[in-house]
């Protein structure tokens, strides 16, 4: 055999997204614990110096993360009334953290100022600047949005079954009346019922009745 039949294929170049996506198919399957920069350098088979000249430390592969779930937000036939596209791209939004396993709890976890997650803000500003008239209030409103989707979808995603049992065993051995009487709705894990609830309630639409 010649030399040339005999060496292997080169390896294409290692880019930055290429970084990115092996580390959300390692979120996938082994959840956000499992994240290293050892890690995705082990599954891309390169050294983990090649990882970090590419993101830097873990913090920042986390944002570059969080950005990319981000990057999944389509903005294509929006409502043209206002509240309701507010409503929509937090539908849009929840929708990509529930994407990926702990997707919540990645995005939750950092501060990424980069193009896909101003975008979905820059959006979602602009919906609720139309929808409340100045920008002060429609950036608080914002936070709130955001924050209360991203609480939400960490418990949908940290979910289990015996949570609604637990909490009526807890409430019925102490003197919790009003948990009592609420205990029926709070043991009901219907999560995109209490999501459309809450951004309704944060957008001043009133509520939904369960």
């Amino acid at each position: 055999m010649t030399k040339k039949q005999t060496d292997p294929a080169p390896r294409p170049r290692l880019t930055p997204a290429a970084v990115v996506a092996e580390a959300l198919r390692l979120l996938d399957e082994s959840g956000l614990e499992a994240v290293t920069m050892r890690a995705v350098a082990d599954r891309i088979g390169v050294r983990m110096n090649t990882v970090l000249w590419h993101a830097k430390s873990k913090t920042r592969l986390l944002e570059l993360m969080a950005d990319a779930v981000a990057g999944t937000i389509g903005y294509e036939r929006l409502p043209d009334d206002a509240g309701e596209r507010a409503r929509e791209l937090m539908r849009r939004y929840r929708r990509s953290l529930l994407a990926h396993r702990d997707g919540a709890f990645l995005v939750a976890g950092t501060y990424a100022p980069d193009p896909h997650t101003l975008r979905f803000a820059d959006a979602l500003v602009a919906a609720l600047s139309d929808h409340h008239d100045t920008p002060e209030t429609a950036a608080w409103t914002a936070y709130a949005l955001v924050y209360f989707a991203l609480g939400l979808t960490q418990e949908e995603q940290a979910a289990d079954q015996t949570d609604a049992h637990r909490l009526r065993e807890a409430v019925a051995a102490g003197p919790y009346p009003a948990l009592a009487d609420a205990l029926p709705a709070l043991t009901r894990h219907d999560f995109d019922a209490r999501f459309e609830d809450g951004v309704d309630r944060i957008l001043g639409g009133g509520h939904r009745s369960g």
